[in-house]
């Protein structure tokens, strides 16, 4: 019998860069020493607009002609007002048939270059195939929508997940926000008065579609209340 593999706490650098690339709402492209910034991409994240081809690979007849290089830069925003908003960097470089309009609402083929994503993990370089056989994460598109209502609508249950964390973390605490949620689980932004600190809480089971993260919540929920009961002194 093969051993039992557990699954990957956090998403993979290509899993994170097509999450990104599919539910970013603006992009800027720079092209011919131009910058232009795209916006309302209309619910299909950056490649709604550009469709990849692998480094090499010919668009087809009716795309002879010359190559313009085009740079795509996609930033994502932690949804929660906290310190360094900034979560992850994008950048995507490659060619595409001249002439091109960076404001044309058309689909546009792109040979790609270079995929390279920079976070708190450092920076990733991701190939094409890589990024092509990465699934886009279950949460990515109403990532900031829950984040937020669990922020301003239910700070007591961020204060309640706090007691998974080892106290020495907590113990100059200045406010704690949620940051980041994936299939895998919630990512909480420490604020302490230098500097801060991220903390992973990592769901009981992946989730595959955005009904289940209620009940993985609940689950996370539910240890740290028994967490707490744990710490009590005995009678």
């Amino acid at each position: 019998m093969s051993p039992r593999t557990t699954p990957p706490a956090l998403p993979t650098p290509a899993e994170r860069m097509r999450s990104i690339v599919m539910a970013a709402h603006s992009m800027t492209v720079v092209s011919d020493g131009l910058e232009h910034e795209v916006r309302d991409l209309d619910g299909a994240g950056a490649l709604g607009r550009i469709h990849l081809h692998e480094p090499g690979n010919e668009f087809g007849p009716d795309h002879d002609g010359p190559r313009l290089p085009v740079r795509l830069e996609l930033t994502d925003v932690a949804p929660a007002p906290v310190r360094d908003r900034v979560r992850a960097r994008v950048t995507l470089t490659g060619l595409v048939a001249a002439p091109y309009r960076a404001d044309s609402t058309e689909s546009v083929c792109m040979q790609l270059g270079q995929a390279v994503l920079e976070d708190a993990r450092g920076r990733s370089y991701v190939t094409f195939h890589e990024l092509e056989a990465a699934e886009t994460d279950p949460m990515a598109v109403s990532e900031a929508s829950i984040l937020h209502h669990l922020g301003t609508a239910h700070p007591e249950l961020v204060t309640l997940l706090l007691r998974l964390v080892e106290p020495s973390v907590t113990r100059s605490l200045v406010r704690a926000l949620p940051l980041a949620l994936d299939r895998y689980g919630i990512t909480l932004r420490l604020e302490l008065p230098s500097g801060h600190r991220d903390v992973r809480l990592a769901f009981p089971t992946p989730v595959t579609d955005a009904d289940q993260v209620g009940l993985q919540t609940h689950a996370l929920l539910a240890a740290a209340r028994r967490a707490s009961h744990s710490r009590l002194p005995a009678a």
